[in-house]
């Protein structure tokens, strides 16, 4: 279970606009961790999807903020939904936010969630 639940993570965060095409060792460690400690897969997608909305959310006369390096990048707002819980049909609202937010045109990049820094 623990390799789905590390995949599924790394996938989410892959399918981001602003993050890398591969994910790091300690991405994949990250991942792991957040499965030890329980932290429920659709808590970490809706923390993925609202910190990636609140970026896009920022004045278009502010210097464009750089490329998410890592995973890690989201744990506060993890901390953040674990303290104070999205409603139930939060995330749903979240999906279809960032979908309607994403250009259509944007160019597909493949990314992988393997590491061959192993």
């Amino acid at each position: 279970m623990t390799a789905a639940y590390v995949s599924a993570v790394l996938s989410l965060y892959l399918d981001l606009s602003d993050t890398p095409s591969r994910p790091s060792p300690l991405d994949q460690s990250l991942a792991t961790r957040l499965h030890q400690q329980a932290v429920p897969l659709p808590l970490v997608e809706a923390a993925l999807l609202l910190a990636t909305l609140r970026r896009r959310s920022r004045p278009a006369d502010l210097p464009r903020l750089p490329k998410i390096r890592s995973l890690a990048y989201f744990l506060p707002v993890i901390e953040e939904l674990q303290q104070q819980p999205l409603p139930d049909a939060y995330l749903d609202y979240l999906r279809l936010k960032l979908q309607k937010l994403s250009p259509a045109s944007r160019p597909h990049v493949q990314k992988n969630t393997s590491s061959d820094d192993r």
